[in-house]
């Protein structure tokens, strides 16, 4: 068998286009273990948008069939994809957090005539893996190249990089570091961390012994953000004027109680906050708390979901609830709305989607709550890392 090949039930290869009564939509994400908070986002984003939009598209009734993947795992990723497809028989895939597992399943999508469309997982690479992926989250390249040029307008000129081993970590780093020598800035030091690493001690030795001015972190958003802060500080180099500037991972609102004044002052480039000023991102909250259980845990994955569910509706409409991966790929190209962020599209040619990316400020808000300041926004940012 080949690799990549997809076996189908009963060898009737391709999944049958009749248009169906209930569309399923297969969304595979982190739902329990660490990370299981970014899995409640994706189940909110979805809920809220069902609450908003009804359970029927074009007369089709959706169902969405969660199944949980708790840590990277691109084998269980692909089996848990397959499963998907052959047994559940979705016509679309959702969600996935990270990277490996969205390069693992990519290769099953064309025979399983299925698209998948991404609420997070974010290296550029991922869109050129198969045409029938669409995006609805970011990429790391994205969120931070404009981060690179305000740090460095706003005078920190020598930097250390600190980033996980994978996907979106390389292409962090090079993205920043790219972005910062064009403003005239340096990159000092490198290091990339493994993807398991809780231990920052020595990291932040590292970053102390190269005399940087600033450092720019890139990890993703979980227990690992928390332990890079808080060692950060308990090392005294924030103490020692040190600058910690990040992508959002590092400070989504549902940590920011636990960051406290250990993160005031952080400056991050991110697509989405929580507390964005729009009647549309109020009115998502509102739905999105709700489908959560309530504020403190609503974050970015969430709007990635919620908007993922826009563009799989605008699919199932296209084509009249049949299944036709290409065709409902085709159909989205270009597609342009108000998301919760902001003035969103997806780029016909990569199939990304275009965005505004947003500096922010860790700060109080007239409550007292800490919150993502947007202090500085960049309107329609493509993605860098898919540059020609």
């Amino acid at each position: 068998m080949q690799a990549g090949a997809l076996v189908l039930a009963g060898g009737l290869g391709l999944a049958g286009a009749a248009a169906a009564d209930t569309v399923k939509v297969g969304i595979i994400g982190p739902f329990s273990g660490p990370f299981a908070l970014q899995g409640k986002n994706f189940q909110a984003g979805v809920e809220a948008w069902l609450a908003q939009n009804g359970k029927s598209v074009a007369g089709h009734d959706v169902e969405i069939v969660y199944r949980d993947l708790p840590a990277a795992n691109p084998q269980q990723a692909r089996a848990l994809a397959q499963e998907l497809i052959v047994r559940d028989k979705v016509q679309y895939l959702g969600g996935v957090y990270f990277t490996p597992d969205a390069m693992a399943i990519t290769p099953l999508l064309k025979q399983g005539n299925v698209p998948l469309v991404i609420f997070n997982a974010a290296t550029s690479a991922i869109m050129t893996s198969s045409p029938l992926v669409v995006r609805t989250s970011f990429t790391t390249a994205q969120t931070t190249t404009p981060l690179g040029k305000a740090v460095v307008d706003r005078g920190v000129r020598k930097f250390v990089t600190a980033v996980t081993d994978y996907g979106p970590g390389v292409d962090a780093e090079i993205a920043f570091k790219k972005a910062v020598e064009a403003a005239g800035g340096q990159v000092v030091e490198t290091i990339r961390m493994p993807l398991n690493t809780t231990e920052f001690s020595p990291i932040m030795q590292r970053i102390r012994d190269a005399g940087a001015q600033g450092v720019f972190a890139f990890l993703p958003s979980g227990p690992p953000t928390l332990g890079f802060v808080k060692s950060f500080n308990d090392t005294g180099l924030k103490q020692g004027g040190v600058k910690l500037f990040a992508t959002g991972d590092l400070t989504q609102e549902s940590d920011l109680p636990a960051l406290g004044e250990a993160a005031s002052g952080m400056i991050t480039g991110f697509h989405y906050a929580v507390s964005h000023d729009s009647d549309a991102n109020r009115r998502f909250v509102a739905a999105a708390e709700k489908a959560i259980g309530g504020p403190g845990q609503l974050s970015f994955p969430a709007v990635g979901a919620y908007d993922g569910m826009y563009v799989i509706a605008k699919m199932i409409a296209a084509t009249g609830g049949k299944q036709d991966a290409e065709k409902a790929v085709e159909a989205v190209k270009g597609l342009a709305w108000e998301s919760p962020r902001g003035p969103v599209r997806i780029d016909p040619e990569t199939r990304h989607i275009t965005q505004t990316i947003y500096l922010r400020e860790v700060a109080k808000d007239d409550k007292g709550h800490w919150i993502n300041k947007e202090i500085q926004s960049f309107p329609e940012q493509a993605d860098p890392g898919l540059a020609k």
